[in-house]
C-alpha cells in the first residue's frame, strides 16, 4: 500500500500522513490502517470494512463492557426508588438529595459511573479513525454504496449523521435516567447537538458510529433481558 511504499525509501517520508499523537496515532498506524489494508486486499469495500471493524471492537470489548452494562441494567431497576427520592427532595437540599442516591447505589451494588466506560474504550479508536480517514492516502475518495462516493468526505445529504443522531437517541432511551429532571432533559437534546456536529465529519466516522451505537443497544438489550438482580 501507499503507506508502505513511503516508509520503504527509509527518510521518514510515511510521517507525512498524520494519524495523531501518541495512542491515537500509534493505534491509527498500527491497528486500522493495517486492517484496513488486509482486508482491502480482497476487495472488500472500504465501508464494509469499517463495519468489520465496528463488529470486531464490540466483540473484544465486550467482555470488558459487560460488568457496565449489568450495572447499567441494574439501574433501570432502582427507577421507581430513583422517582421517590425525586420527589422526597424536590425543591430541598441538593447535597442531601444526592447522598440519598449515592447511598441507594450503594445499597445495590451499583457504580453510576460505569457506563460511561464504554464509551471511553471508544474514544482512541474514534480518533484514530478519523485522522486516518482524514489524512490516509488509502481511504482518499474510497466510495460506499449510493450517494457515499468519498468515506472521507462528508455525507452531502446528511442521511447518515440523522441516522446516528436516531441511534443515539434510542440508546439514551434504553439507558437509566441520571440526575434530575432538567439534568435528564439536557441529556435527551444531546443527539440533536451531535447530529449537527456530525454532519461535517467523514462519512465514514459516521458510519462507524452509527453501527457502533446499534450494536452497543443490541448488547444492552441482550445484558438487561437477562439481568434480573
Amino acid at each position: 500500500n501507499k503507506y508502505k511504499l513511503l516508509k520503504t525509501y527509509g527518510q521518514g517520508y510515511q510521517d507525512v500522513v498524520d494519524f495523531g499523537w501518541g495512542i491515537f496515532g500509534w493505534i491509527g498506524r498500527g491497528v486500522v490502517i493495517p486492517i484496513f489494508n488486509w482486508l482491502e486486499q480482497y476487495g472488500i469495500n472500504y465501508g464494509i470494512i469499517i463495519l468489520i471493524m465496528a463488529l470486531i471492537l464490540k466483540i473484544v470489548l465486550f467482555p470488558l463492557t459487560y460488568t457496565s452494562y449489568k450495572s447499567m441494567a441494574k439501574m433501570r431497576v432502582l427507577k421507581p426508588e430513583m422517582d421517590e427520592l425525586n420527589e422526597k427532595f424536590k425543591g430541598k437540599d441538593a447535597t442531601k438529595k444526592n447522598q440519598a442516591v449515592m447511598e441507594l447505589y450503594k445499597q445495590a451494588g451499583v457504580n453510576p459511573l460505569g457506563g460511561c466506560l464504554p464509551m471511553v474504550l471508544q474514544i482512541p479508536v474514534f480518533i484514530a479513525l478519523y485522522h486516518a480517514l482524514f489524512f490516509s492516502i488509502e481511504l482518499r475518495g474510497a466510495p460506499f454504496i449510493g450517494w457515499i462516493k468519498d468515506l472521507s468526505v462528508a455525507d452531502p445529504y446528511y442521511v447518515w449523521p440523522v441516522v446516528m443522531g436516531v441511534t443515539m437517541f434510542l440508546q439514551q432511551k434504553l439507558n437509566p435516567a441520571i440526575g434530575d429532571p432538567t439534568q435528564q432533559k439536557i441529556m435527551m437534546f444531546l443527539p440533536v447537538v451531535f447530529t449537527f456536529l456530525f454532519m461535517s465529519f467523514p462519512s465514514g466516522l459516521v458510519l462507524y458510529w452509527t453501527v457502533n451505537n446499534i450494536l452497543t443497544i443490541s448488547q444492552q438489550a441482550y445484558v438487561y433481558k437477562f439481568t434480573k438482580d
